[in-house]
């Protein structure tokens, strides 16, 4: 994992609702992580195809297809890649830096 930032360039008539977004997908994370603790993983499919369906249109891209990889490891109850997808959205989270142009 890097420290590098990822800057993501938003429409400005989006600022207003990216922090409360952004915060919604922070705590996506814990749910996914207490979802995986506790083995369920309807609630991750789901949480999954959220993601996937969000981010791109707010122009987050891998986080849509971070959201699709979840998903799809949900459906066949592939706990390790869930896992795996869980820490990289959580990391592409802390890194990302929004520019409104």
């Amino acid at each position: 994992m890097s420290d590098e930032k990822i800057i993501i360039q938003v429409d400005p008539d989006l600022e207003e609702l990216i922090p409360g977004f952004l915060e919604n997908r922070t705590a996506d994370i814990s749910k996914l992580r207490a979802s995986l603790d506790d083995k369920d993983f309807v609630d991750i499919q789901s949480i999954g195809h959220s993601t996937k369906g969000v981010g791109g249109g707010y122009g987050f891209d891998l986080m849509s297809e971070i959201g699709a990889e979840i998903e799809s490891a949900a459906k066949v109850k592939d706990a390790d890649t869930i896992g795996e997808k869980i820490n990289q959205l959580d990391d592409y989270l802390q890194r990302i830096e929004i520019e409104y142009a």
